[in-house]
């Protein structure tokens, strides 16, 4: 079983995304922080945007990823707690990490309380105020209905389809954490509306592509945990607080 006893947050990995090799090379990086950080975790939570694009058929998965996986399924094995959120890019995962690796799947949020803290965590996407037609778009995607439809088409055509799709992702550019407005950050708004009825020491999301710490109106604070093309950034909960921080190796 797994002798550690801190809690790692990752998100937005989006393997799959910038050709191949700027994949295969951000997955080694990620693997390697898993290697990392097997040491002394006792659970990961993969806050949702782990793949640029997944869908599971019934008998197919997307092709890749083998690396990643592999590494996945030697920390399961060693007892280590895997949670695995649906993004707007891979929240058509059904059973087959469930059965793997063992995971838990997220669709929407969850609520922890780990050392007396008490954390909510969301993958972010379709919270807070605009983005009406994400919002619609959403709903669609996750209805049965549409997935079953898109699971009848090959895997050659659909799988196609979805990566021309995703490559519209707002990965690909770097952005300025110090440029935006962090009072009218959405996920801050929500997180206000949140808060004024339930209390959270920590609301984690990723989604934003931006790693950000922000109090929240002295009540609580706002992580988004970035992502690992530009920045390589994660938390950490080690018992007393939760820490956005930065991979290097």
């Amino acid at each position: 079983m797994a002798a550690g006893t801190k809690s790692y947050f990752a998100s937005d990995i989006h393997l799959g995304a910038g050709g191949y090799t700027n994949s295969r090379e951000r997955e080694s990086r990620f693997v390697r922080w898993l290697d990392m950080i097997r040491t002394d975790a006792s659970e990961l939570f993969l806050m949702g945007d782990i793949f640029d694009f997944w869908f599971e058929y019934k008998t197919v998965v997307p092709k890749g990823y083998i690396r990643l996986l592999g590494k996945l399924a030697e920390l399961s094995d060693a007892g280590i707690k895997l949670y695995l959120f649906k993004g707007n890019h891979d929240m058509w995962m059904f059973d087959y990490f469930e059965k793997e690796l063992n995971a838990t799947i997220i669709t929407n949020e969850l609520v922890i309380e780990r050392s007396g803290k008490k954390l909510f965590l969301h993958h972010g996407d379709g919270l807070g105020p605009g983005d009406n037609f994400y919002k619609i778009l959403k709903k669609v995607f996750r209805s049965k209905f549409c997935q079953w439809l898109f699971a009848r088409i090959h895997p050659n055509l659909g799988i196609g389809i979805a990566n021309l799709w995703s490559q519209h992702s707002r990965i690909a550019g770097a952005r300025d954490v110090h440029k935006i407005d962090t009072q009218q950050e959405w996920l801050v708004i929500y997180c206000r509306e949140v808060l004024k009825t339930t209390y959270y020491d920590y609301m984690v999301f990723g989604h934003r592509h931006l790693p950000l710490d922000i109090d929240v109106d002295g009540k609580s604070r706002y992580i988004n945990l970035g992502e690992w093309v530009n920045y390589n950034s994660y938390a950490v909960f080690d018992g007393e607080e939760l820490k956005l921080e930065y991979f290097s190796s």
